[in-house]
């Protein structure tokens, strides 16, 4: 019976939201930039000056740095992002308390100078009693902090609320700051639903359309599960569309082809029986429709997807490449020309440890500074966060080696 209650209550929301988001501003393409720096990496796919010059080796090239984001003395920690800032630095953001969903946990946030490769001491941008008070209403826990640019330059920090239950029960709420994380203004709660804003969240970074207004990739957890499209000026959330649908797809995964073409990757939730692979779904008109596609042949078990594409085509994704278990990362790489998805690192593997050793490594996040090099930070065991950097020169090389053998290569079968 409360099943059904719950099935009228969601039919009738669906209806008043299409009524509410009919007049909404005419829909807009998609934002196509590239991010554009001066070259300074070697450009590892030129021409060698003679034949007994061979191209710069692997050793030649600086290894990928990693560090750990600043502790904060909690006994968990999860769910980190990045964004770049105008200076050249790079600001993090996660969630830590004494567990997942517990009442002390806060978001945080640190800088890291990629100059001198150190991380600031941590600061809080909010923690369950402000959002109290900003919001007005009982809030019970907060997760999954997602930072933005907004048109006017302005840092938008979108986060998870819960007021009552588990995650099922959350919705999204947004900070602003002027001077890029070092203070914010009130939060507020975005309406995805006039009439039950409940079970929306998010984890992936928003994309640009070209009349300045961002979209979100969200999801929703509440009787299915399923990817949602948040179209968002400013605070407010001006439209939305269904990405995915049934029980079986969550955490949207969004690379833009052109003005009108994108591609969603994302999280399976599927029950036993079904493939363990990264669902597809596909929009040929800048985000107003999606319609399923093949799955990405590469194993996901349950665990969250993130990617990006750099300035020569090439696209990479950090996830578990695993049916069960958090247990290995991998960083995978499609050429821009051969269409392939390939293994260029494994970040971490406890695959040779007894099962009950193993530790997670979860929740990735990447982002780029110039279009041809990568960050990624990580869930490391739920105690730390573990950020990782890939130069550009290493990238090309890395794309360079690409081979073909049918254990490391798998068919890109969506763009």
């Amino acid at each position: 019976m409360s099943r059904v209650l719950a099935l009228c209550f969601l039919l009738l929301a669906a209806v008043i939201g299409f009524l509410h988001i009919d007049s909404r501003p005419a829909w807009a393409p998609f934002s196509i930039n590239t991010v554009t720096s001066v070259e300074e990496e070697v450009d590892v796919s030129a021409t060698p000056k003679s034949k007994n010059q061979s191209i710069q080796s692997k050793a030649s090239i600086a290894s990928p740095i990693s560090t750990w984001l600043p502790e904060t003395g909690a006994a968990s920690v999860h769910a980190a992002s990045l964004i770049a800032l105008k200076d050249g630095a790079i600001r993090a953001f996660w969630f830590a308390g004494s567990r997942e969903g517990a009442a002390d946990v806060v978001i945080n946030s640190a800088v890291f100078d990629p100059k001198s490769s150190n991380w600031s001491a941590p600061t809080v941008v909010m923690d369950r009693v402000s959002a109290e008070k900003g919001l007005s209403r009982y809030i019970a826990k907060l997760g999954n902090p997602v930072p933005a640019r907004m048109a006017d330059g302005r840092l938008q920090l979108f986060f998870v609320t819960v007021s009552i239950g588990g995650w099922a029960g959350s919705s999204i709420s947004s900070v602003i700051s002027d001077d890029e994380g070092l203070t914010w203004s009130n939060p507020q709660r975005l309406i995805s639903s006039p009439l039950i804003n409940l079970s929306t969240l998010v984890k992936s970074p928003a994309i640009s359309f070209a009349d300045g207004r961002l979209g979100l990739p969200a999801y929703h957890e509440w009787i299915g599960r399923f990817g949602e499209f948040l179209r968002i000026d400013a605070g407010q959330v001006i439209d939305k569309r269904r990405m995915s649908s049934g029980r079986s797809t969550i955490q949207p995964l969004v690379f833009v082809n052109d003005a009108q073409d994108a591609t969603a990757y994302f999280r399976q939730t599927r029950s036993a029986g079904q493939a363990k692979q990264v669902p597809v779904s596909q929009t040929q008109n800048a985000g107003q429709s999606w319609q399923s596609e093949a799955d990405l042949p590469i194993a996901n078990p349950n665990a969250a997807v993130t990617g990006l594409q750099l300035n020569n085509g090439a696209r990479i994704l950090v996830l578990n490449n695993l049916e069960t278990g958090r247990y290995r990362l991998v960083l995978m790489m499609a050429d821009a020309k051969s269409g392939q998805w390939q293994t260029i690192e494994v970040l971490e593997d406890d695959e040779a440890l007894p099962e009950d050793q193993r530790k997670e490594f979860s929740y990735p996040y990447l982002i780029s500074l110039d279009g041809n090099d990568a960050h990624v930070v990580y869930t490391w065991d739920r105690k730390k966060i573990r950020h990782r950097y890939f130069s550009g020169a290493w990238l090309k090389h890395a794309q360079s080696q690409f081979n073909t053998s049918p254990v490391d290569v798998i068919s890109q079968e969506a763009k």
